[in-house]
C-alpha cells in the first residue's frame, strides 16, 4: 500500500479521500493544510492525521505519494517541495495557472524521479475511450475538425462558497481554469498538438466576480486540422459539454461529458450519464443506441462522481508500482494550460497567438 496524504481539505478533496478509503493501492494516512482548525476537522472525518507543515508531514508519516487539492494558483507551491522530496504527486486540474509552475512541477519530478500526473478523470469515460479508439483505429481517417461545445451555469451562490472563486488573485481565472480543462483536455487527447490560435473571452452576465464566463477561439493545429471552442457559464441551468471530432472520410464521433445542470465537486453530484452522441463511422451507426443502453445502465451501478477519480488514482499508483507513466502525465495537463493561456493571451493582444 502506497502511503498517501492528501495536500488541501476542501470541496475536492472530499471526492479524493472517499477514492482513497476504498483503494486497493493507496493507504490515506495524512492531511496536510493551513488552517489547524479545518485540517483536523478534516482528518478527523477520515480518521486520518492533520498537519500544517508540508514537509513534516512527509518525513513522520513515510509520505510516498500526495494528491494536491489546493486553489489552483497554489498547486506548484506544494508540489515541487514533495516532488524534490522524492514523493509522488498528483494533481486535481488544471496542473497550475501558469506555464512557469507547470515546468517547475515537471523540472523537479525530474530531478528525482517521481511521477507526477493532472486529474482528468472524464478520459476515464467509457464513451471517452470509444472515441480515442476510433481515431486510433483509422476508423475516421484522418481527424480534420475538432469542436467542443460547453454551456453550463455557476450562480452567484457557487462563487460565494468560497473566497477564492471568481478571482484572478486566488482561482487564476474563470470557466477556462476551472470548468473547461476536462474538455480541453479531451480535445487535445484526440487531436494533438496546437499551432496557432485566435480567441475572445469576457465576463458577460457575472457582474459579482473579477473573471470570464464565456470565450471562444478558432485553431489550427500542428498537423492542419482546424478546431471550434465554445464555453460559456452563463445557461441556466447547463445545457451540455461536447467534444466532436470529425474525420477526413467523412465519419464523425463524439462525446457528451455532460448534460442538464452541471456537476460542481462537493456541491452537486452528477446526474447525467455520459454518452457518445455522434457516431458515423460506416456499419457502426448501429453501436451508438447499444451503447447508450450500456452507459446508462453501467450509470445506475456507480456513483459517476467518485467512481472515474477512482479509476484515476489507481492508475497512478499502479504507475509508481510498476515504473511508468500515468494515463494522464503533467506533459498532459501543460498542454492544456498552453492552451487556456493562449485565449488569454489573444484576447489581451487582440492578435493570434503562435505555439
Amino acid at each position: 500500500m502506497i502511503r498517501t496524504a492528501l495536500i488541501g481539505y476542501g470541496k475536492v478533496a472530499h471526492l479524493h479521500a472517499s477514492a482513497l478509503k476504498k483503494s486497493s493501492l493507496a493507504e490515506l494516512v495524512a492531511v496536510q493544510g493551513r488552517n489547524q482548525e479545518k485540517a483536523n476537522a478534516f482528518a478527523e472525518q477520515y480518521q486520518i492525521k492533520a498537519y500544517i507543515d508540508l514537509e513534516q508531514m512527509i518525513r513522520q508519516e513515510k509520505i510516498q505519494a500526495v494528491i494536491v487539492c489546493t486553489p489552483h494558483p497554489a498547486h506548484a507551491d506544494s508540489a515541487v517541495v514533495a516532488a524534490e522530496m522524492g514523493v509522488h504527486v498528483l494533481v486535481e486540474k488544471p496542473l497550475a495557472t501558469t506555464l512557469e509552475d507547470c515546468d517547475d512541477m515537471i523540472a523537479a519530478a525530474k530531478s528525482t524521479g517521481v511521477k507526477v500526473g493532472v486529474i482528468s478523470q472524464r478520459r476515464f469515460y467509457e464513451c471517452a475511450l470509444r472515441v480515442r479508439e476510433a481515431i486510433d483505429a483509422g476508423k475516421i481517417g484522418t481527424p480534420i475538425l475538432g469542436t467542443v461545445h460547453m454551456l453550463g451555469w455557476r450562480d452567484k451562490a457557487y462563487y460565494d462558497s468560497d473566497p477564492w472563486r471568481g478571482t484572478w488573485q486566488y482561482e487564476g481565472g474563470g470557466l477556462l481554469v476551472n470548468q473547461a480543462p476536462h474538455q480541453l483536455d479531451l480535445l487535445l487527447w484526440y487531436m494533438g498538438e496546437i499551432a496557432e490560435l485566435t480567441a475572445y473571452w469576457d465576463n458577460l452576465n457575472h457582474p459579482y466576480i473579477e473573471v470570464e464566463d464565456t470565450a471562444v477561439a478558432i485553431v489550427r493545429f500542428k498537423n492542419g486540422a482546424l478546431g471550434n471552442i465554445v464555453l460559456s457559464n452563463s445557461q441556466k441551468p447547463g445545457l451540455f459539454g461536447k467534444v466532436h471530432i470529425h474525420g477526413s472520410n467523412g465519419a464523425s464521433v463524439g462525446v457528451q461529458t455532460e448534460s442538464g445542470s452541471m456537476f460542481i465537486a462537493g456541491m452537486s453530484d452528477i446526474t447525467e450519464p455520459p454518452i457518445n452522441d455522434i457516431w458515423t463511422i460506416p456499419g457502426e451507426e448501429h453501436l451508438l443506441n447499444e451503447w447508450l443502453q450500456q452507459d446508462r445502465e453501467n450509470f445506475q451501478n456507480i456513483d459517476a462522481t467518485e467512481h472515474y477519480i477512482s479509476l484515476q488514482i489507481e492508475d497512478f499508483m499502479q504507475a509508481i508500482l510498476e515504473d511508468r507513466q500515468p494515463f494522464v502525465t503533467a506533459k498532459d495537463g501543460r498542454a492544456v494550460v498552453e492552451l487556456f493561456q493562449a485565449i488569454y493571451e489573444s484576447q489581451r493582444t487582440q492578435s493570434t497567438v503562435y505555439f
